[in-house]
C-alpha cells in the first residue's frame, strides 16, 4: 500500500497528523492489515466501500462508506475490492474532539461510519468521488476539517491534552510522566481513560509500537540490522518481548508482517512514507 503526505493548512497542524490519497494496490481487490495506532484515523473510499474486521474476532466484519477508527490495541483487516483508492488522514487524539466534536474516547477501539460521528461530513464521500485531482480533494478535506474546527475547536482543553500525551510518549513509566505533570498517577490514569479511552500504560505501548514499526521498516529498507537491535533501541527487553508484543498487537511476527507488507530485513526499499500507515488503524 502507498500514501502520499503534503504540507498542512497552519491551523490544522496542531491536530492533523497525516493527510494522503492511498492505493491497496493494483487488482480489483485490494487488502491491507491496520495495526495499532496512537491516532485516530479517518478513511475515505474513492468510489467502492471498505470492509472491515478485527483480526482474530470471528463475525466482526463490516462494511462502511467511510471509516472513523479510534485509539485500538489491535489489528484489523482492511479489504477493499473495484476502486482500491481513496483519501486517508490521522488526527492526534486532541483532533478528535477539535475537528469531529467527538472526543476521542467515544472513539476507542470502535470503527464507525463517518457520517454517525460527524452528520455534517455525511456527504464528504461523494463529493469526494466528484472531484477530479487529489489537490481538489485534499482541499475538500481541509475544508470540512476547518469548517469542524470552527465549530468545535473552542471547546476544549488542547494544549493541556498535548502536553499529557507529550509527556507520555517521552517517558516509559506512568509514574514518570505523572511527576512531569505534576499530578498523581491516579489523576492522570482517571484524565486519560476520560479524555481519550485508553490507559497511560495501553497509550505508552501504542508509542512504543510505533516506534518500533518505523524502526523496523527502516532497517528493511536499509537492509539491517537485525530485530534484536530494533527491539533493544525502542524499549523492549529483549527480542523476544519485542516479537511476542508484536504478536499480541498485530496478530502475527515481525518477520511476518514485513513479508506480507512485501519487505523483508536486508529486502528492497521500504518508500516513503513505509507500508503500514497507508491506511485506517495505521
Amino acid at each position: 500500500m502507498t500514501v502520499r503526505a503534503n504540507p498542512m493548512s497552519t491551523a490544522l497542524a496542531p491536530f492533523v497528523a497525516t493527510l494522503g490519497p492511498y492505493d491497496l494496490g493494483p487488482g480489483r481487490a485490494g487488502v491491507h492489515r491496520g495495526l495499532p495506532s496512537s491516532t485516530v484515523s479517518i478513511t475515505i473510499p474513492e468510489e467502492d466501500p471498505l470492509e472491515i474486521a478485527w483480526v482474530g474476532r470471528p463475525g466482526s466484519r463490516t462494511r462502511l462508506r467511510a471509516v472513523v477508527a479510534g485509539l485500538h490495541l489491535g489489528a484489523a483487516e482492511l479489504r477493499q475490492e473495484g476502486c482500491t483508492r481513496g483519501v486517508w488522514l490521522t488526527l492526534r487524539p486532541s483532533g478528535a474532539g477539535a475537528l469531529l466534536g467527538v472526543p476521542a474516547a467515544a472513539l476507542a477501539g470502535r470503527v464507525i461510519d463517518l457520517a454517525d460521528v460527524v452528520p455534517a461530513m455525511a456527504e464528504l464521500p461523494e463529493r469526494l468521488a466528484a472531484c477530479r485531482s487529489w489537490p481538489q480533494r485534499r482541499a475538500l478535506v481541509e475544508r470540512s476539517l476547518l469548517a469542524g474546527l470552527a465549530r468545535y475547536g473552542e471547546r476544549a482543553d488542547h494544549h493541556g491534552m498535548r502536553a499529557t500525551l507529550a509527556a507520555l510518549a517521552g517517558t516509559s513509566r506512568v509514574r514518570e510522566a505523572a511527576e512531569l505533570l505534576g499530578c498523581s498517577r491516579r489523576h492522570l490514569s482517571g484524565m486519560v481513560r476520560a479524555a481519550f479511552g485508553v490507559t497511560p500504560k495501553e497509550y505508552q505501548r501504542l508509542v512504543r509500537f510505533e516506534t518500533a514499526r518505523g524502526r523496523l521498516v527502516a532497517a528493511a529498507g536499509a537492509g539491517g540490522p537485525a530485530l534484536a537491535a530494533v527491539a533493544a533501541t525502542s524499549g523492549f527487553a529483549d527480542q523476544a518481548h519485542f516479537t511476542r508484543e508484536w504478536r499480541a498487537m498485530a496478530g502475527c511476527t515481525p518477520t511476518e508482517w514485513l513479508r506480507a507488507e512485501g519487505l523483508a530485513v536486508g529486502g528492497p526499499s521500504a518508500g516513503d512514507p513505509p507500508p503500514g500507515e497507508g491506511c485506517a488503524f495505521g
